[in-house]
């Protein structure tokens, strides 16, 4: 049988003095190898979006991290140019795919920029240049050689015990992971529900309190080990499992009508 598909929100950059839509590497491979889905890079368009018409026709919502942040202006506060760099049409397009995902009951996972542009679609505010803020850790990415290298860095998050996070990675407490930001959830949105902190305090994983079905966001990176690592597998099979069953039951729904 198909696998089943998932959106996933593209960044604009610009390459060989074109503007593309694209989306890292990561994500898409975690998705095809672990959740075992295939993902369709959703174009970023500011004006036009056909958001029903896109959820129509994919069976979950993958909101990935990117180098650019959720513009201060769609959580009531000014700009400054530390907190950018910004890709409003990816605002434009991720705000709205994810309030309608969860509406729908459609599963969505959001990583990274997704965690912040979840907490921001449902009403919440982020926090910029975290490492400033008294008592707060410096997450953000290290100076090393190699791209990968940062992102094999551990750092330990805590998973409350009986939260959706600890029951989709079979296990609470003490969880290492490879968190790597400037930015986090300051006022957490009303639906949401903290479901893991750093040892600083800073919000690392969240769920939607009336979501009927999966809705999860985390600020680590699990696309980088969903292979190799257990907790990062466990959390895109988790997605992966409900994708499924969200396709399944609308394969059954479309026969019976």
């Amino acid at each position: 049988m198909p696998k089943p598909i998932v959106a996933v929100p593209a960044d604009i950059r610009e390459l060989d003095g074109a503007l593309w839509h694209a989306t890292p590497n990561q994500y898409v491979q975690a998705a095809l190898k672990v959740a075992e889905v295939m993902s369709f890079i959703i174009p970023a368009f500011e004006e036009g979006n056909e958001i029903d018409a896109i959820l129509d026709r994919v069976d979950g919502v993958l909101v990935s991290g990117s180098a650019t942040n959720v513009h201060p202006s769609l959580y009531g506060r000014e700009a400054r140019d530390s907190d950018g760099p910004f890709d409003p049409a990816r605002d434009a397009t991720s705000l709205p795919l994810i309030r309608s995902a969860i509406d729908r009951g459609i599963p969505l996972l959001a990583i990274c920029r997704g965690i912040q542009e979840l907490n921001v679609a449902l009403g919440g505010t982020l926090a910029s240049e975290i490492q400033e803020q008294p008592g707060t850790w410096d997450h953000r990415k290290p100076d090393v050689p190699h791209r990968d290298d940062m992102y094999a860095i551990r750092q330990p998050v805590f998973v409350r015990e009986g939260s959706c996070i600890a029951n989709h990675l079979g296990l609470s407490g003490e969880v290492q992971v490879n968190s790597l930001h400037r930015q986090a959830i300051a006022e957490t949105a009303p639906r949401l529900r903290v479901e893991a902190t750093a040892e600083d305090g800073t919000i690392e994983a969240v769920s939607v309190i009336d979501a009927k079905n999966f809705a999860v966001g985390v600020q680590w990176h699990p696309e980088y080990w969903a292979e190799t690592d257990a907790p990062s597998r466990a959390l895109f099979k988790a997605f992966g499992d409900a994708v499924r069953t969200y396709a399944a039951r609308k394969a059954l729904a479309s026969v019976a009508a």
